[in-house]
């Protein structure tokens, strides 16, 4: 099927837009009709996720290219019970400076409507209403922009496009002394360093938290050294033990997060130092080499642990865990395969999900593992590293209950700190509690509730400081003395995502993608593309698990199984087709999908995940 006959045969109305409220429209209620005359692009997005936060930064530079032609409408359809609350959605927008538009769905009903499988999702619908393309996952630029470019002229020349400004409207944002911060650390003289993530700088306190002492950054969004430096959104922050400061020449190690940088910090005079990575999000490739020619992908925390000898990096953009050498200036993978999961062993094969908390434990490397709501560890095993949970049983259970651990529940917890006695508190973000693990007994209970998005914390003269992110400041909730309590009416709650409904026996997965205008798959060194499966459990598939150069793959599920998850990871290179260009600007897309499934008889066969383009079959 040629792509002109496909695009015909899958020219389908863009369903109604339902939600509960508009964002950045002024109070003003939108239809799709609204829309009439522009090219719609819906970016179907969770606020928890990574990948939807990747997608975001994305589309800047597409947005102002085609301001004229381009309204891009964010569909927010949470995945966890906080990002539903209309509240934090709004901070949510605030927090990722999201300047366009954004329909609340909290029910799921547009997600369902336009059949997404995946945070994030793309579709672009054209000017009369149609569904012209549809991407799941990051690294779409090139495409849409491909698609945007034939889409204006088809309108233009057919009198369908109308150019102008778009219904978005800037809400206000009030002043307060930090905003949206991260991480918080304890300096050698007692004073707290903050990293101040929507304000783009780091912030020193005194002691007691409320008095700033002095701000490093100008508070503007960018990547520059020294006594001026700039940070876009930084979060974690670790501090080197002396002897390798006094190496290196610099003190504090920062987690620069929308950069893909780690910084360094020279307390003496405040002056910041490039340390890792290039500013480009690392997609596909090594993970290992030089610090600064190494790609890093949304560092989310940083912390030094001797046992591994150098800084362990919470590598929130792709499930692993970095390592990064000061004195010797390299970095290198340290846990995790970039499959998104919960799966312990041998580091090299272990399965995370946006890890964004780290915690020096000793012997142990303590972890909040955010996406499956975990509490995990990591310790020296067998001649090298292992990692473990204590809490935590997948990408899509969560809740707030107390007691022994297999039956505890977090809700997308973003930090960790280790107590005076041994136990761990955690950040329980979107529960707005803090909660404390014993290893000793294996028990979890509660310190505190009502913390506004607690982020991350650290322990001062053996008090709990705890950064309340959602409420912009520095908070202590556990007074000297308050012993950890049992929760009342504790829940246990799932993702409203529905699961995916697929036959029993034998079924086909096929990952639909289609390059982009102007583009082929690149087939010059080898297959241009690779797919990799996996499951949970690892019994629900009998064959079809492993990696292959197949879109395509035929899976054989166990009998006995009515629900799983299946992980799939797709990847697919394209370049220019234009015979005549010497040296043609080629693009890799990747997509990692984590799809629960219902099986029963009477499903389909056929399970299509759109990675970019449209299902021909559909």
């Amino acid at each position: 099927m040629s792509a002109e006959q496909q695009k015909r045969r899958a020219r389908v109305r863009a369903p109604e837009l339902v939600g509960r409220q508009w964002l950045n429209t002024g109070g003003k209620e939108l239809q799709l009709k609204d829309f009439r005359g522009k090219i719609l692009i819906l970016d179907f997005w969770t606020f928890c996720c990574i990948n939807c936060l990747h997608v975001l930064d994305e589309l800047r530079p597409l947005e102002a290219e085609f301001a004229d032609e381009v309204v891009t409408v964010g569909v927010h359809s949470p995945k966890f019970e906080h990002e539903a609350d209309p509240d934090a959605l709004i901070g949510a927008v605030e927090r990722y400076a999201v300047h366009h538009p954004v329909l609340d769905d909290p029910e799921l009903t547009t997600w369902q409507n336009y059949a997404v499988k995946a945070w994030p999702t793309l579709v672009v619908v054209d000017p009369e209403g149609y569904v012209v393309h549809v991407a799941a996952g990051e690294g779409h630029v090139e495409a849409l922009r491909s698609v945007i470019t034939e889409v204006i002229a088809e309108h233009e020349a057919k009198g369908t496009l109308h150019r102008g400004d778009g219904p978005y409207v800037p809400p206000e944002a009030p002043a307060t002394t930090l905003r949206f911060p991260g991480k918080v650390i304890a300096l050698p003289g007692g004073n707290l360093l903050v990293s101040d993530s929507a304000n783009h700088l780091l912030a020193e306190f005194a002691a007691e938290g409320e008095t700033v002492v002095r701000r490093i950054g100008t508070g503007q969004r960018g990547r520059a050294d020294g006594a001026a430096a700039e940070f876009a959104e930084p979060a974690g922050l670790a501090l080197l033990p002396r002897r390798v400061a006094e190496q290196v020449g610099y003190d504090v190690v920062v987690a620069d997060t929308v950069n893909h940088l780690l910084r360094g910090v020279r307390l003496a005079d405040g002056q910041v130092t490039t340390l890792a990575g290039t500013g480009e999000q690392w997609r596909d490739g090594s993970d290992s080499g030089p610090a600064l020619e190494t790609p890093l992908t949304s560092p989310w925390d940083v912390v030094w642990w001797e046992p591994a000898g150098g800084v362990v990096i919470a590598m929130a953009g792709n499930h692993t865990l970095g390592l990064f050498d000061p004195v010797a200036g390299e970095v290198r993978r340290f846990a995790g395969t970039t499959v998104e999961g919960l799966r312990d062993g041998a580091a090299d094969e272990a399965f995370f999900a946006q890890t964004s908390g780290l915690a020096d434990g000793g012997d142990r490397l303590w972890l909040a593992d955010s996406e499956t709501s975990a509490l995990r560890w990591v310790e020296a095993a067998d001649g090298g590293f292992a990692v473990r949970t204590a809490v935590g049983t997948g990408l899509f259970d969560f809740g707030h209950a107390d007691g022994l651990a297999d039956k505890a529940l977090f809700q997308h917890p973003l930090g960790v700190a280790v107590l005076p006695d041994g136990s761990v508190a955690v950040c329980d973000t979107y529960n707005g509690a803090v909660r404390r693990y014993e290893p000793a007994t294996g028990e979890v209970s509660t310190l505190a509730t009502d913390v506004a998005e607690p982020s991350g914390a650290t322990v001062v003269d053996g008090e709990l400081v705890v950064v309340a992110s959602a409420a912009h400041r520095l908070e202590r909730p556990v007074p000297p003395g308050v012993a950890a309590r049992l929760v009342e009416g504790a829940s246990s709650q799932q993702v409203k995502r529905p699961a995916t409904e697929i036959g029993s026996g034998t079924v086909e997965l096929a990952v639909v993608f289609t390059p982009p205008p102007g583009t082929k798959l690149d087939e010059r060194y080898g297959p241009s593309t690779r797919l990799e499966i996996t499951s949970s459990p690892a019994e629900l598939l009998v064959e079809g698990a492993g990696v292959g150069t197949d879109l395509t793959r035929r899976l054989v599920l166990a009998d006995g199984i009515e629900q799983g998850v299946l992980h799939v990871v797709a990847q697919a290179a394209s370049c220019d087709e234009d015979p005549s260009v010497e040296h043609p600007a080629c693009r890799l897309t990747r997509q990692d999908w984590g799809v629960p499934i219902k099986i029963t008889a009477a499903g389909p066969k056929r399970l299509p995940l759109v990675m970019g383009g449209l299902d021909a079959e559909a």
